[in-house]
């Protein structure tokens, strides 16, 4: 179970890293920024479902054999919850309404919780060495 509670949060750390450095910067220099906007909506749904999933996974993979890590792992998942449900939406209002201050403030506040669930999934990561 530990080898797959490892390569779980492994999935989830680079998953985190490789959407949020590579997939949405690649967007917005592939595509021209009226389709980069839309795809990017579209995505980050499937992305925050992809977090909440793979952190409850790898927090009950976790749990027998370290607690402290499997309880930062539900945390992950938890606060992903009204990520997706409230932040994302009330970016995208912003967005919507060009009020150009709230959505600096909103995805600012965004990519502080999305770099916080990398680091806490990194340091899940150190505990398994």
């Amino acid at each position: 179970m530990t080898t797959v509670a490892l390569l779980t949060t492994a999935l989830l750390f680079g998953g985190m890293v490789l959407y949020s450095f590579g997939f949405a910067a690649f967007l917005f220099s592939a595509l021209p920024p009226e389709t980069a906007g839309p795809t990017i909506r579209r995505a980050f749904p499937l992305f925050y479902l992809f977090v909440i999933v793979g952190a409850a996974m790898a927090a009950g993979l976790s749990w027998q054999r370290d607690p402290l890590s499997a309880s930062l792992l539900a945390l992950v998942a938890i606060t992903t919850l009204p990520t997706r449900q409230w932040l994302m939406p009330a970016i995208n209002r912003a967005t919507d309404s060009r009020a150009a201050t709230r959505f600096k403030a909103l995805h600012g506040l965004s990519v502080v919780i999305t770099l916080a669930h990398i680091g806490i999934a990194g340091f899940v990561l150190s505990r398994f060495l």
